[in-house]
């Protein structure tokens, strides 16, 4: 059984789907793993590493050319090109409703598994590729804000003066939104949060900041533990209940999404209007759209004298532990998908688990 580790092409993107400690401990289970040269150097893993792994290196054609493929990106039309026929295909998908890329890849007989569809459930923690990226880029997201916002974020006290610690705001406690407020108030932040799911207060709290608290008149609790879309009238009320709230912040994190549909609206043009000059908002939400209007997605804008970071790949900034997270949870995945055998890892049938059940993409009816 060859696994193929390839060189990620798209724009930016600085991660590996798999490290030479993970890949040793592939092959100590039976698997053969090929690596495209090149393939971990912008992580921070040179191909000696692989090598002394126990991996082959090999060029783009040979590291597609495998009985399973594990990418951290969606694949383009040129990947699937070079897909063999009947393999299988691991990696974040980047895809809702109907998507020629996928149907090119069913059509060759490409069983496909999306790290997106890991269901949230106990077993499947270890394997969760969405999460343990989310938790890096609310990590990266705030030291990005805390290095464009031209004062201090904790309160500091000299001999020239002291200054207060800056007012800053997480929407979205999710995942990321939680390391966010993490790492903000061990930096010193005066830190504020917001969910839509009033379940996240307690959560707020236990990190030590202040949960803003509006009645919207409904929930915006959804399955799974994501959030749900609000009714139009509820949108409106959070608008304008938030105002005053971020108005007053000097950083804004924002990581609202609600999956497949466009981030919410939550910082308007006349919010950043009433912030202070040289504050900071940055976006998670950028690549759906944005939490602000005034985001634009991949680019960093100053609009009415408010820096706006727009990055739509946070984990890639730290790609060495990023890519080493995504690793070890697809190494977890493989571990349930196989079975041992004297002649080699076995594949189990990937109906049979409810967690690759969930994660298979099924043809179009």
């Amino acid at each position: 059984m060859k696994i193929g580790i390839p060189l990620e092409t798209a724009p930016g993107e600085t991660r590996v789907a798999s490290i030479p400690e993970v890949v040793k401990k592939l092959i100590g289970k039976g698997f053969e793993v090929m690596v495209e040269a090149g393939a971990g150097v912008h992580a921070g893993y040179p191909d000696a590493e692989y090598a002394a792994a126990g991996a082959q290196l090999t060029d783009r054609a040979g590291a597609f050319d495998v009985d399973l493929l594990l990418k951290v990106r969606r694949p383009d039309a040129a990947d699937v090109e070079a897909l063999r026929p009947g393999g299988l295909y691991i990696g974040l998908l980047e895809s809702c409703g109907e998507d020629a890329i996928l149907s090119a890849m069913l059509a060759k007989g490409v069983r496909v598994l999306g790290m997106e569809r890991m269901p949230r459930t106990s077993r499947a923690q270890s394997m969760d590729a969405l999460s343990s990226q989310s938790n890096i880029a609310g990590y990266r997201a705030t030291l990005e804000a805390a290095a464009r916002y031209g004062r201090f974020l904790p309160m500091m006290m000299t001999s020239a003066g002291s200054a207060k610690p800056a007012r800053l705001v997480v929407l979205g406690v999710g995942v990321a939104g939680l390391q966010a407020i993490a790492t903000a108030r061990r930096l010193g932040a005066d830190v504020y949060a917001y969910d839509v799911r009033p379940e996240t207060q307690e959560q707020i709290r236990s990190l030590g900041a202040k949960p803003i608290e509006l009645d919207l008149g409904e929930s915006g609790s959804g399955e799974g533990g994501y959030a749900k879309e609000l009714s139009e009238e509820a949108k409106a009320k959070q608008q304008a209940a938030l105002s005053d709230q971020l108005a007053k912040a000097h950083v804004i994190v924002t990581t609202a999404l609600i999956p497949c549909r466009p981030a919410p609206v939550l910082v308007t043009e006349e919010v950043v209007k009433r912030m202070r000059p040289g504050s900071v908002i940055v976006d998670l939400a950028a690549a759906n759209g944005g939490n602000c209007p005034l985001t634009v997605a991949g680019e960093i804008v100053e609009r009415h004298g408010v820096t706006i970071v727009g990055l739509t790949n946070f984990p890639a900034l730290v790609p060495a532990d990023a890519s080493a997270f995504y690793a070890r949870n697809l190494a977890n995945l493989i571990e349930i998908m196989f079975s041992p055998s004297e002649s080699g890892p076995v594949l189990k049938d990937l109906a049979e688990d409810d967690i690759t059940a969930a994660m298979l993409v099924k043809p179009a009816a």
